[in-house]
């Protein structure tokens, strides 16, 4: 039996001011670079099995993921397939607008412009299918809320709501056996 974790990065300003981020590259706030490192601090006393940091390449996963390998000295990795989902017209928008809601509930709509939650579960279930069947390696995977959701609809069955509600902290690490 083996294990991953998932990792939400640090705080953004539109995480603070509560926007969608989606695609858009959004720096980490100093309260996020310090949540990362806390969570690098976190791993190490929690001696975490963990081999390598896969991180999505968008700045504020990759700075997280960045100042965890710098403290844990694990070696580091962007992964492509970890970008965050694309909210097309959507991003920058409030995360709690009526409109994104209802359309978070339809799984073929790509948001003007951005990407449908089934491509990205598309790809984000190929690259779990890639890590979870080697043997003996356990990944960190350090993205985003999108991605959260994703992850965890792969390791457990999820009602629509349920799924479009999902989603963790910022620098929140979960674990998922398999």
């Amino acid at each position: 039996m083996g294990h991953l974790y998932f990792a939400r990065h640090g705080q953004t300003v539109w995480n603070v001011e509560n926007k969608i981020c989606g695609a858009t590259d959004i720096a980490l706030t100093e309260t996020g670079h310090e949540q990362a490192r806390e969570l690098g601090r976190k791993i190490l006393a929690e001696k975490l099995d963990i081999d390598e940091i896969l991180c999505s390449p968008l700045i504020r996963a990759a700075d997280t993921a960045r100042e965890i390998a710098a403290i844990t000295g694990l070696p580091l990795r962007v992964e492509n397939a970890l970008t965050e989902q694309c909210f097309g017209r959507f991003e920058s928008t409030p995360r709690d607008g009526k409109e994104f809601a209802e359309c978070k509930m339809h799984f073929a709509d790509s948001y003007d412009g951005g990407e449908s939650m089934l491509r990205l579960a598309q790809r984000i279930y190929n690259l779990l299918d890639k890590v979870t069947s080697e043997e003996g390696k356990v990944y960190l995977l350090v993205a985003h809320n999108g991605i959260s959701r994703v992850i965890e609809s792969y390791f457990r069955d999820m009602t629509n709501e349920e799924y479009a509600r999902f989603g963790i902290g910022n620098c929140e690490i979960r674990r998922y056996d398999f």
